[in-house]
């Protein structure tokens, strides 16, 4: 079933290991572990995105373009029973997110250029994509994998989440498997990436256990920074 957020707010900071350690500890004493996460309250993200020949969904990046879209097949700790189809859209610091799920019979199409199921999918997210490949020439272009570390709170729909260990490898046949041939994607790893998301309101709680003295918001990407290398 295909599922649509509301557009809601999101922050980005990039914190060193130390003040990670510190600034868990303190969100650990009002926020949830997502249910969602293994025993050590984390898991494996791995997001296939998907650009065209020009670089497009790069460039609006780059360039700050504030209205902008991207799409990505993203799946869990390496469990491919469970795979979505995503669309993020993103209107200067709000974003919104569009998913549908797909089998592992369908990604692999995708992935191989088998099209022709697509244009009757019962999504309408698929279909969207179908087009686009079709007539914008979008493709498979990298392979994104990080972990994350995420904690809830109820008031506000907060969600404040740790990734690290960004890493990436370039498109080829082989995305969906459990034997990922990547690299770093960021210069210095042991840095984390704090992304804050709420919708109308952030708590003053939580506004104050995130301050960080020197530590400024940044429009740091994930996907940007995995097509460094090609």
């Amino acid at each position: 079933m295909e599922q649509q957020s509301n557009y809601r707010h999101e922050m980005k900071y990039s914190i060193p290991y130390a003040e990670y350690l510190a600034m868990r500890k303190r969100l650990r004493a009002v926020m949830k572990e997502d249910p969602h996460t293994n025993g050590d309250g984390r898991y494996r993200i791995r997001s296939i995105y998907f650009d065209n020949c020009d670089d497009k969904a790069l460039r609006e990046k780059v360039d700050g373009v504030a209205k902008r879209e991207k799409f990505r097949i993203r799946y869990y700790n390496d469990d491919f029973t469970f795979i979505t189809l995503e669309k993020k859209m993103k209107i200067d610091n709000l974003c919104k997110k569009v998913d549908a799920r797909i089998t592992e019979e369908e990604c692999r199409k995708i992935l191989a250029g088998d099209l022709s199921f697509m244009k009757t999918h019962e999504s309408g997210l698929v279909r969207e994509l179908y087009a686009k490949m079709r007539y914008q020439a979008l493709r498979p272009r990298v392979l994104v994998s990080y972990t994350r570390e995420p904690y809830i709170f109820r008031a506000g729909n907060v969600r404040v989440t740790f990734d690290s260990e960004i890493r990436t490898s370039l498109f080829h046949r082989e995305f969906l498997t459990k034997q990922v041939s990547d690299i770093s994607a960021t210069d210095t790893p042991q840095d984390i990436i704090l992304e804050v998301k709420y919708d109308a309101f952030l708590p003053e709680i939580i506004r104050d256990l995130i301050q960080v003295n020197g530590i400024r918001q940044q429009a740091f990407s994930k996907y940007g920074a995995c097509r460094r290398f090609g």
